[in-house]
């Protein structure tokens, strides 16, 4: 490389981990009356907040169930709500190691919302139902990156370096390599 170049480190926030965390779980939900069927099973009112937690980011939330349900011989219906609690740790898939931890936020999203797979009736009266859900995760960081600079500026004037802005979206950055 020419000795005309000259590298500095810039200092900016960026996008240090990323994850993401499919997860089937199973509640068990005891109506006041033994269920003779179930009739419907939805989940509302979720709420989600994130946190970084050393190897991952924890997605601690709480969400209603809600089970609409026949008893005394299917003569009769009722809804069984009930408030649940998760704590889902959602490991990083990849993580920058020279962020500065001192500057960490985390983002969440949930790709797929809490929904209801299944529910049946167990022989005790009780309701057991699945649950599918899936977070997206992010941790963004302050972080040290290095650019190339011309002593003396560009002057101004386009530049075509004949490639395709979309060509590069598919890099990998383990790829590249650290001493540039």
């Amino acid at each position: 490389m020419s000795s005309k170049y000259q590298s500095r480190e810039i200092i900016t926030k960026a996008i240090c981990g990323k994850g993401r965390k499919f997860s089937t779980v199973t509640h068990t939900v005891t109506p006041p009356h033994k269920p003779t069927s179930i009739l419907g099973a939805w989940i509302i009112n979720h709420q989600y907040e994130a946190v970084f937690a050393g190897d991952g980011i924890e997605v601690i939330g709480t969400y209603d169930v809600n089970i609409w349900y026949s008893f005394s011989k299917n003569s009769q219906t009722e809804v069984a709500k009930e408030t649940i609690s998760y704590v889902e740790n959602v490991p990083l898939s990849y993580l920058d190691s020279r962020h500065r931890s001192s500057t960490v936020e985390v983002a969440a999203e949930a790709t797929q919302e809490p929904s209801t797979v299944e529910a049946s009736v167990s022989g005790d009266g009780r309701v057991t139902i699945r649950v599918e859900r899936e977070f997206a995760v992010e941790l963004i960081a302050e972080t040290k990156i290095n650019v190339l600079v011309v002593p003396g500026g560009y002057e101004d004037k386009e530049f075509d370096f004949g490639s395709d802005p979309g060509e590069y979206e598919d890099l990998d950055p383990d790829l590249l390599d650290d001493e540039l």
